[in-house]
């Protein structure tokens, strides 16, 4: 599904790059109350998960900080079809899960107890991963880490726990980017139904407040003239948009995605976009002649794969027309209004 993943072999940026583009998708603000799923009542009482998670994101802003830094060490850089893909964050984050779904809480919450043999990881690899989770502040004592402590917050293990049922036990394939624990994502786990505006909000965060809130008027726009709004994960974050009314049954978030007239984009090769995949523009060229001249041209060119239509490298063509969420779209916000205006089924 992603547009790195398309044939041609390229290098690989460091891992301290897609540390930053990690970190960026670590929840800004994790709300001190919620109600979870009673599948986690054996676990530990919600406000203790709730304190667990919450030091379980102070924690992956750590780990970011570590590969940054020492990341290089652990994982170079290589030649790849697919450079958002790197093996040694793999192997930590199943090591985590392992840790966290076999492992045995302890009474205390203070620590977990190995119970299962680890996960299908080599020795070598076990070694470095461990090693790596040392710096970030775990302890494994005993043979084969039969205890696991995190000193400067016990709590920190109750979320890992939690966490680690919910990535094992709720998780979809390309959903939620299956069993990934770095991006903390609680929301899984609540009770209550999700606010599709607080999601949006945690995927833009980094963005200037003026962008973030151009963007909240425009999913407020499209949701109140009818649009259905989901969120996927695979190596880049999708908030897409499409058109159900007239479905005739229930629609799970892959069905939404492959109707999605548009989107907000966030990977690592891309940064922060709008895609639109434009279908109707020959019914209201006379409109787009008023755009301004950057978003004509972007029109025009249309969409589909870039090496097919321009025998060019793709560029990510497949997913819509790319307009980058930055300081340039501030000028054009009227504009692409009217433009995603005359692509609803109202405009026909």
């Amino acid at each position: 599904m992603s547009a790195a993943n398309h044939g041609e072999a390229t290098m690989q940026p460091p891992i301290s790059e897609y540390a930053k583009f990690m970190k960026n998708l670590i929840p800004a603000d994790i709300p001190e109350t919620y109600t979870l799923k009673l599948m986690f009542k054996d676990v530990a009482s919600d406000k203790n998960i709730r304190n667990g998670i919450i030091a379980f994101r102070d924690f992956l802003h750590l780990f970011c900080d570590r590969l940054i830094s020492d990341g290089d060490m652990y994982a170079k850089p290589k030649r790849t079809k697919n450079p958002d893909s790197y093996p040694f964050l793999h192997d930590v984050n199943q090591m985590l899960i392992h840790i966290g779904y076999h492992d045995k809480l302890a009474d205390s919450g203070g620590s977990l107890l190995v119970t299962e043999s680890a996960p299908k990881i080599s020795a070598p690899k076990q070694k470095e991963c461990l090693r790596f989770l040392t710096l970030c502040g775990f302890v494994f004592a005993g043979e084969e880490f039969m205890e696991v402590t995190y000193p400067a917050a016990p709590i920190l293990l109750t979320g890992l726990k939690a966490l680690s049922v919910a990535s094992k036990e709720l998780y979809v394939q390309f959903v939620n980017n299956a069993h990934n624990l770095f991006r903390c994502d609680y929301r899984v786990m609540q009770a209550e139904d999700v606010d599709m505006l607080d999601v949006l909000t945690d995927i833009l965060h980094p963005l200037p407040e003026e962008i973030q809130k151009f963007a909240f008027e425009l999913h407020k726009r499209y949701v109140d003239m009818g649009m259905t709004c989901a969120t996927l994960y695979d190596n880049a974050v999708h908030f897409v948009y499409a058109y159900t009314a007239k479905s005739r049954k229930a629609l799970s978030v892959r069905d939404i995605y492959s109707k999605r007239v548009w989107q907000f984009h966030y990977s690592m090769k891309y940064g922060f976009s709008i895609f639109v995949r434009a279908k109707k523009t020959e019914k209201y060229a006379d409109v787009i002649e008023n755009f301004p001249l950057y978003l004509q041209e972007k029109i025009t060119r249309g969409y589909g794969c870039d090496r097919k239509l321009r025998n060019e490298r793709c560029q990510g063509g497949c997913q819509g027309i790319r307009i980058p969420l930055d300081d340039s779209i501030v000028d054009m916000k009227q504009d692409i209004k009217i433009w995603l205006d005359n692509e609803m089924p109202s405009a026909l």
